[in-house]
């Protein structure tokens, strides 16, 4: 309870919440661990860049705020700075956020953001100009977005990034977010009317919320226990307006079920969405995850490409070596002995050349980059009934490369993996 208030906050918290919020400490906890491992520790790079481009795109946000937006004080719309000063003592919040009113063009909403370490509170001036008749009202929107700041939304936001793209589970947590924050608003509101006059304006507009009936559109609620409105709602961060205007204003609300099928296809939808003004640095850990596993794996990828020419090309040379052990019963060790062109004439976009030396051994030089200009080099090996076997025993291509991505049975032209490790010649 808060003493200075005499309101309890924690009987606030939706309850789902706490238990969601748990489980997603620990699965979060669990993600970030399998994403750093996984990526060797490359995540670690690219969230470092993810976190320096944040700080340029959030404070592009907060510059404009302060260079476009007006700053609530005590001197700039005292009626509004009475208002949040009050709100953050009913709620429990000693240090009250910088706030902002912006022009956004008729939009309806407000929201909080933090920038290093320091809280804010944006209004929308549609909302505030619409609720003129009822200012209680607008103390409902200013103690919603204080109930994120409360709860530190925003703070843990990051860590539960990974529990939070889980199908149903994210969505869920997010929702019940939503509930806490509006039984904040409720907390800082005069009466249920005040409440429900907010979320009208949600619904119906700066002027026709006057006229909304608020019985009509909490009976609206009924409706979302379809197949269609259950799946959206189970995929979707916020609750329907129609449930929270009835959670809101009827002390005894029991939801409806959602149908059965919707949870199961839901079940298949990972959540993908961020929301408000706090959203910026989950959205660039999430890019920058996503580029520490796709980079790797596009230069693995080019790697493979590279490679398989080479080996390719190679096919042909081991076909000429053969053919001559079988005439000869000798090796032959020149491009030309082996009736070969020349090894710069052996080539192609990713390989400098392939030469034939000393005991008909085989080399593949590369030229692209992402193989630092290496070799891998066949041995062959005299088999008794007059065949060669081949070994990629040498050469100084990454065995991640030569041997990893290429392996197969021998013969193919591929590296099989014991023979890298112990040569099958004398």
């Amino acid at each position: 309870m808060d003493a200075s208030s005499g309101i309890d906050v924690e009987a606030l918290v939706y309850p789902n919440e706490r238990r969601l919020f748990a489980i997603s400490v620990v699965l979060g906890l669990v993600g970030w661990l399998a994403i750093i491992v996984g990526t060797l520790g490359l995540a670690l790079l690219w969230l470092a860049l993810g976190f320096t481009a944040y700080l340029f795109a959030q404070s592009a946000l907060i510059s404009r705020l302060r260079g476009n937006g007006v700053r609530i004080t005590a001197e700039q719309f005292p009626d509004l700075h009475a208002r949040l000063l009050q709100c953050c003592v009913r709620v429990g919040i000693d240090e009250p956020p910088e706030s902002y009113l912006i022009h956004a063009y008729g939009a309806f909403n407000a929201f909080a953001t933090r920038f290093l370490g320091r809280n804010f509170v944006v209004l929308f001036s549609d909302v505030v100009d619409a609720l003129d008749a009822d200012p209680e009202a607008v103390n409902f929107y200013i103690g919603h977005e204080l109930g994120h700041i409360r709860r530190k939304h925003l703070q843990w936001a990051p860590l539960l990034w990974p529990a939070g793209l889980l199908p149903l589970f994210g969505a869920a947590y997010s929702r019940a977010r939503e509930y806490t924050c509006d039984a904040y608003g409720a907390a800082c509101s005069a009466n249920t009317e005040a409440v429900a006059h907010g979320l009208a304006a949600l619904a119906a507009g700066h002027g026709r919320w006057r006229r909304l009936s608020v019985e009509a559109f909490r009976g609206q609620e009924r409706e979302s226990g379809g197949f269609w409105m259950s799946f959206h709602e189970l995929i979707g961060d916020y609750p329907w307006l129609a449930k929270r205007m009835a959670r809101a204003t009827f002390p005894h609300y029991q939801p409806l079920g959602r149908h059965p099928l919707a949870w199961l296809l839901a079940s298949f939808v990972p959540r993908m969405g961020v929301g408000g003004g706090s959203s910026m640095l989950v959205t660039v850990a999430m890019i920058g995850v996503l580029a520490a596993v796709a980079i790797p794996a596009y230069q693995d990828f080019t790697v493979r490409a590279k490679v398989a020419e080479g080996l390719a090309l190679a096919t042909a040379v081991k076909s000429a070596v053969a053919e001559h052990y079988a005439q000869t019963h000798e090796a032959c060790e020149s491009n030309e002995a082996c009736g070969l062109p020349a090894p710069e004439e052996i080539a192609g976009a990713a390989v400098g050349r392939v030469e034939v030396g000393s005991g008909a051994r085989i080399t593949i030089e590369f030229t692209l980059p992402a193989t630092d200009h290496g070799t891998i080099v066949f041995v062959p090996r005299a088999q008794p009934d007059g065949t060669l076997r081949w070994a990629c025993t040498d050469g100084t291509l990454a065995p991640k490369e030569a041997l990893n991505k290429f392996r197969a049975s021998g013969g193919t032209g591929m590296c099989r993996r014991e023979q890298w490790r112990k040569p099958l010649f004398t």
